[in-house]
């Protein structure tokens, strides 16, 4: 195998050719890694749309020996052999990422407090750590009514940030597409066909790729906050996916069942409707254990790991 050797923010690492620099980022240090708002995995198409993962290089290759006169989505561009990239250390980069959120905030509600994405949202995070105190945007924000998508769906156009990843979900893994962008600029919105449901049974995807609350789970709306409730990974036999998912608990009541994430935040295995919305019973699942929480993480509170009986402890 073929590799690339890269620099990022002044520590090296070899990776196979055709890796882009995110992911090259993700694997020399996670928590250092540039944001991304609308690259995924799973999702061939995503990328390159939220600009949050702009880096800059310095210098392009052993051949080039130069750097790239802007800079650059991490997420859509390919290391090659010698690069320099700068995230973190390069001034450009936090100014270009402060401005950016800035941007995505502009027709934002703010209305965390009854958002169910509260407290699992990647927007919340970003402006946290990248987000100013003020505003220099003085115009009315832009307005849409709550749409239905089905009857498991809830819309909220508002929060949206045109990420895309709803409408490759439709395209890639449903293989029927019934919604996409329409309009253009500052008008351009997610809608569904004209006289069109969103009612595959792979719909439910477009909840757990959703970086903001803009898609919500009208099975679990307004029922309880997530830091709550108990996240376990489990388990069932399913013909159409890979069964495998986390159930979000209150007691012994299944509230929401969601796929699996990596430590990055991604879905891990997409799975099926009949999953997601047909099996709350906990019989019907075999519980492995608690799911992996990030320390930081506001659904980390009040979460407690008890000791195994009869171990030694230091």
């Amino acid at each position: 195998m073929s590799l690339c050797q890269v620099s990022i923010d002044g520590q090296d690492i070899s990776v196979p050719v055709g890796t882009t620099i995110l992911q090259a980022a993700r694997q020399l240090n996670e928590s250092q890694a540039p944001p991304a708002m609308c690259y995924t995995p799973l999702l061939s198409q995503s990328g390159g749309k939220c600009r949050t993962c702009m880096v800059q290089v310095t210098r392009v290759s052993n051949a080039q020996d130069r750097g790239m006169p802007r800079l650059v989505p991490s997420c859509r561009t390919v290391v090659e052999d010698g690069m320099v990239v700068l995230n973190r250390h390069s001034e450009a980069v936090m100014t270009a990422r402060q401005g950016v959120v800035s941007l995505l905030l502009i027709n934002h509600p703010l209305d965390c407090p009854v958002c169910d994405q509260a407290g699992e949202c990647s927007l919340q995070d970003l402006a946290f750590e990248h987000g100013m105190s003020t505003t220099q945007f003085k115009e009315s924000r832009r307005q849409y009514p709550v749409k239905q998508f089905g009857d498991r769906i809830k819309l909220h156009m508002n929060r949206c940030i045109l990420c895309y990843r709803c409408v490759y979900v439709g395209e890639e893994v449903t293989g029927q597409r019934q919604h996409g962008v329409m309009w253009r600029g500052d008008r351009a919105e997610i809608s569904s066909y004209v006289g069109a449901n969103v009612d595959n049974e792979w719909s439910g995807n477009m909840i757990d790729v959703c970086p903001v609350g803009a898609l919500t789970d009208m099975t679990f709306r307004f029922k309880s906050r997530v830091w709550f409730t108990k996240p376990m990974l489990a388990h069932r036999s399913c013909d159409t996916c890979c069964g495998k998912a986390v159930l979000w608990l209150k007691g012994n009541e299944v509230l929401r069942v969601t796929a699996r994430k990596t430590t990055t935040g991604d879905v891990a295995d997409f799975i099926c409707n009949t999953c997601r919305y047909d099996t709350k019973n906990l019989s019907q699942w075999e519980v492995e254990g608690p799911a992996p929480i990030h320390p930081h993480s506001v659904i980390s509170q009040n979460h407690y790991t008890l000791p195994v009986p009869g171990a030694h402890h230091d």
